[in-house]
């Protein structure tokens, strides 16, 4: 598109876009994003018990974790270690066919894991399962 000036010169508009501060931004964008997912993902660190006998879970269920300074988190939320099952009861609608994980640091001093497993009991969830990890050599002696 062209134009003229007051004084009669002929312009041309300025019709390219610069895309060189989008593909800066964009950059800037995508690095800020490759540093924090890998935080966001991260969840609560627990060591957990090893064992030898493992059954692979694929379906995704309700977590409870007590890490290692006995912290308790109800998916990825602290809870009070008394309010417990008074969470529970909020979250699930049909506690007989609900099913939680237990995810407890190897650490943890058995009196608070029997705690949270009373709680669950008063939520009136009765399948629990404790998360374990394999032990990796169990095969070999």
């Amino acid at each position: 598109m062209a134009f003229t000036t007051s004084n009669g010169r002929t312009q041309s508009a300025l019709a390219d876009i610069n895309i060189t501060p989008l593909v800066d931004v964009v950059l800037v964008l995508l690095i800020i994003f490759m540093v924090t997912a890998p935080v966001l993902q991260s969840g609560i660190d627990v060591s957990v018990p090893k064992t030898r006998t493992v059954r692979e879970i694929t379906e995704e269920r309700l977590v409870i974790t007590i890490n290692k300074d006995q912290r308790v988190f109800l998916g990825s939320d602290a809870i009070n270690i008394n309010e417990i099952a008074k969470m529970l009861r909020q979250k699930i609608r049909d506690p007989r066919h609900q099913f939680i994980f237990v995810r407890a640091d190897e650490n943890v001093p058995f009196g608070a894991f029997a705690t949270v497993m009373d709680a669950v009991k008063q939520a009136g969830i009765g399948n629990v399962s404790i998360v374990t990890q394999p032990i990796e050599n169990a095969g070999k002696r």
